[in-house]
């Protein structure tokens, strides 16, 4: 009998490949060099968890087995190891039907609020898999062969794979498995390829021959990272399973969701299916990134990335333990080792590319809504933010800025003045960004609407299986698809938006429906029978069906079927669209995608979708910015008081505190509610509201630097608290807090009618941002006030904030001084940094049109040293250095040897009127 083991973490391996040989069948497979897990250490556990089952049996025989008694190699297994092998949401699973595909059914009670729980029908030890036939070395690894001997019970098994392995640096190890006869759909996106095998990697790898399975350790710690031994892959045309357990269940990532930032292992799905629908727990939603962080004991972590982008689940369950299932492409995996959470998210980006530099008035205020209702009553909401000196950078419309809803218009009685609207943005520093959606309205006359009629001539839309456009309907009504896996449709939509900019001159754009939705499941005629519409296995997504509220997955495109590329469909866009911007504008595109996969950072950015204004969503939008920015994707927010529903002055006052420090912010709402910019609140709520935007606007600089470093090393800007502090399992569950980089902390307030709020204060010494009082935390929940007009901010002993003073534009706030903010650690050390250019000219950084500068403090000594320059760095000037923790009053203050006056109050240091350019370097000491 073959067996399926779960290792023992405890014995740390050589570095090296090994596979344990075919034992007899009385000899479980692990034996020997891989030990299995009732071997030493878990000799406990195993004892513990026999003696459980043991009892629970007789208990059942003494009350009378319901049914008859399992057999027992199914007893034998724990209810948190049972992987599921009748998956379908469809069908209620009977013991006839578990035992057709040779697999224990032992029925349990399902979770509360009827959500499943243990599986019923769940793997035996012995069920047959792939059995390891030969493994050979390559230059970067090894290849090997699997080849089952036993049919599966999804069609078309496939019965020889090839098994790829790529020692592609000491942290990344690549796994790929596939159809060694056949060539399968694999996801279209460039990826590094290894030149040599890594040297001195910090993993080692082990497989279990028969049943095939992967162990891979950790070698520091000898921690088992996976273990696909504890249930049989499968790999049919269209199902392809493969299981692990899990080293601990601090599980972060597989987007796109609505939940905590740490993931529930608690018999939780997650569904990744493109799709349009208002954020709601469980459902899957518009983007799909398979990828997952976890925290391993101690504080290491590591990274799975399964580069798939077909329809797909992941279950998880208590074990713990997770499983892929897709129903396409191939079993293409990345393991990023870390070791810490910030490593394996930089080693995740340098394969799927690191993200874009934004323009710095991306990072300003943006004001939108549906429902404006005309041009001129947008530029009054211009207007009235001006009058109150209120930052905003960017002005949007939505859908009722088109003639009938169809892109590429506007309409000609209603926005009349919208190009005067665009010049007067311009006129002010200010920007626009408007709408566009790939459904292409397609009921016009003919000769009357050019972007359907030439991507109709050039054939640029997806097409049924009889090769006609798919017809679906959208916001203009009946509508085809612009097909962007093919490289002319790219150029069919730069011509169309040159055609639109020589009208209304835009700055960026927003791109949204791009999943693709539709507001028919399919299309106007329904979609063919067949296993693409209808496949063998449908993973559970809303609606039940692949064509649910989007196009029919057998719809053809250029690169593939739909059934392959629906998920890549966004970023598709985005990429045709950023290039147009390129083209267009000769600087940094903007773009915001609702629809999104893996690598789209490198071409936009994305909005968390149409949220309420509820409170639950405000606190729901912070595990989404964290999660999007372990994706690669950091500029990342929601919107802000809320997309539908009415919100209230309280939540909205709150909600722009927090929205100020998300990495893009935009407050926007639907019709028919009232409006909800800052403009329209009481004094009070006005102020504050304010007040947050002019504090983001004084750190841009800092927020700015985040971003750049981010383009460069793929570094994150919003980063949970566990990113800094691994080691402290208290922050591992947070997400109702953040930071801006290593060192601001942001407490916003997520509930109403409250004057305070408790957030955690992880070890060490923390400024309060705007007064520059200290409080030195062991790691503790701490009570702050938050009175209605303040958010708190916290600073990082150690670190230095370069800040300017606010203007009401990025562009006016770029000219004035510089305010350098430093935090001195106990020992009176800090560092930090500032990345400046022009703010929106092309490949700043690669082209060398920078400056760049380092500060540090050491022994009462402030230096700025200026690594790079440009000439953008002689324009501004450096006026005012505050210094928290200064512990004992100085007697004088030097200034590159100059005495300087300066004030002292409770230990913050302050020297103003320092006038020096941003070009020089200078050093300042305090006695």
């Amino acid at each position: 009998m073959k067996s399926y083991q779960k290792l023992t973490t405890a014995v740390p391996q050589p570095l090296g490949c090994r596979v344990e040989e075919e034992r007899s069948a009385s000899t479980p497979v692990g034996r020997g060099k891989l030990a299995p897990w009732w071997v030493g250490s878990g000799l406990l556990v195993a004892a513990v968890l026999l003696s459980a089952v043991t009892v629970w049996v007789l208990r059942q025989v003494s009350r009378g087995w319901p049914g008859p008694t399992p057999p027992p190699k199914c007893l034998l297994v724990p209810e948190s190891h049972r992987f599921d092998c009748y998956p379908e949401r469809s069908v209620v699973v009977t013991q006839e039907l578990c035992e057709s595909r040779g697999c224990c059914f032992i029925e349990t009670p399902p979770l509360a609020g009827g959500k499943r729980g243990v599986p019923w029908c769940f793997y035996p030890p012995d069920f047959p898999s792939y059995t390891l036939e030969s493994l050979n070395k390559t230059a970067l690894g090894m290849v090997g062969s699997l080849v089952r001997r036993k049919k599966a019970y999804y069609p078309r098994d496939i019965e020889m794979l090839r098994l790829d392995v790529e020692f592609e640096t000491n942290t990344r190890l690549h796994i790929k498995i596939t159809d060694a006869a056949n060539p399968r759909y694999e996801v279209p996106i460039q990826v590094p390829r290894a030149m040599k095998r890594a040297e001195n990697p910090i993993y080692s790898l082990d497989f279990s021959r028969d049943p095939f399975g992967v162990l891979l350790r950790r070698r520091a710690t000898g921690t088992v990272l996976l273990n696909t031994t504890v249930a049989p892959l499968i790999f049919a045309d269209q199902f392809l399973q493969i299981s692990t357990l899990l080293p601990s269940k601090f599980l972060y990532g597989l987007g796109e969701h609505r939940s905590t930032l740490l993931h529930s292992l608690d018999w939780t799905t997650l569904t990744l299916w493109a799709r349009d629908v208002s954020p709601t727990e469980s459902f899957n939603l518009y983007g799909a990134h398979p990828f997952y962080l976890l925290m391993e004991e101690g504080g290491d972590a590591h990274g799975v990335f399964l580069l798939n982008s077909n329809a797909m689940e992941v279950a998880l369950q208590p074990a713990p333990g997770l499983t892929w299932r897709t129903i396409g492409g191939v079993l293409d995996f990345y393991i990023f080792l870390g070791p810490d959470p910030n490593m394996v998210i930089q080693q995740y980006q340098q394969v799927i590319g690191f993200p874009a530099m934004p323009p710095l008035w991306a990072l300003g205020f943006h004001l939108c809504r549906w429902g404006y209702g005309s041009s001129n009553e947008t530029w009054q909401t211009v207007r009235a933010m001006r009058n109150y000196q209120i930052p905003q950078d960017a002005q949007w419309n939505d859908i009722d800025y088109m003639d009938g809803y169809r892109d590429f218009t506007f309409d000609p009685q209603k926005f009349a003045s919208l190009p005067s609207l665009v010049e007067d943005l311009h006129k002010h520093g200010q920007r626009y960004v408007m709408i566009l959606d790939p459904g292409i309205s397609s009921t016009n006359p003919h000769g009357s609407y050019w972007p359907f009629d030439e991507a109709l001539r050039r054939g640029l839309f997806l097409n049924t299986t009889q090769g006609q456009p798919l017809i679906g309907q959208v916001w203009p009504g009946f509508t085809a698809f612009a097909d962007f896996s093919n490289p002319d449709t790219h150029q069919w939509w730069l011509e169309n938006l040159q055609r639109f900019y020589a009208h209304v001159p835009f700055d960026g754009l927003w791109i949204d429906m791009n999943e693709p939705s539709n507001f028919m499941d399919g299309s106007q005629e329904g979609c063919p029978p067949g296993e693409l519409d209808s496949p063998p296995y449908t993973p559970a997504v809303l609606g039940d069906s692949l064509s649910a509220k989007t196009v029919c997955a057998s719809a053809k495109q250029k690169a593939s079927v739909h059934y392959n590329l629906h998920n890549l469909y966004g970023l598709m866009e985005a990429k045709a669209t950023a290039s147009a911007l390129i083209q267009i504008r000769g600087k940094r595109p903007f773009v915001i995608s609702r629809s999104t996969f893996p690598s789209q950072g490198q071409y936009s950015g994305h909005w968390l979708g149409d949220n309420r204004s509820q409170w639950k969503d405000m606190y729901y939008s912070i595990p989404g910015l964290l999660s999007f920015s372990l994706f690669g994707i950091p500029l990342v927010g929601a919107d802000i008081c809320g997309f539908s529903g009415s919100t209230s002055e309280e939540l909205c006052t709150r909600w722009m505190q927090l929205g100020a420090f998300y990495p893009f912010a935009r407050n926007h709402n639907t019709q028919n509610e009232k409006p909800q910019d800052p403009t329209v609140f009481s004094p009070a709520a006005r102020t504050a509201m304010k007040n947050a935007l002019l504090t983001r606007y004084f750190l841009l600089p800092f927020l700015y630097t985040l971003f750049h470093r981010a383009h460069v090393q793929g570094d994150t800007v919003a980063r949970p608290l566990f990113f800094e502090f691994p080691w402290d399992v208290a922050t591992l569950g947070l997400d109702r807090q953040f930071l801006w980089g290593q060192s601001l902390l942001v407490t916003p307030v997520l509930e109403p009618g409250v004057d305070s709020v408790t957030g955690y204060v992880p070890r060490g010494v923390w400024y309060d941002f705007y007064t520059g009082s200290s409080v030195n935390s062991s790691g503790e929940m701490l009570k702050m006030s938050a009175p209605l007009d303040h958010l708190n901010l916290h600073v990082r002993e150690g670190s230095i904030l370069p800040t300017q003073k606010p203007g009401t534009t990025t562009e006016a706030t770029r000219r004035n001084s510089l305010h350098l903010i430093v935090a001195l650690s106990q020992t009176g050390t800090a560092w930090g940094d500032l990345f400046w250019d022009d703010g929106e000219s092309l490949d700043t950084f690669e082209r060398g049109s920078y400056s760049y500068l380092i500060f540090n403090v050491t022994q009462n000594v402030f230096t700025s040293t200026v690594l790079h320059a440009s000439t953008e760095a002689t324009e501004v000037t450096t006026d005012t250095l505050t210094i928290f923790g200064v512990r004992e009053p100085p007697s004088k203050v030097l200034l590159n040897g100059q005495e300087k006056p300066f004030s002292y109050v409770h230990q913050v240091l302050t020297v103003s009127n320092l006038g020096i350019s941003l070009s020089q370097g200078f050093s300042l000491r305090w006695l």
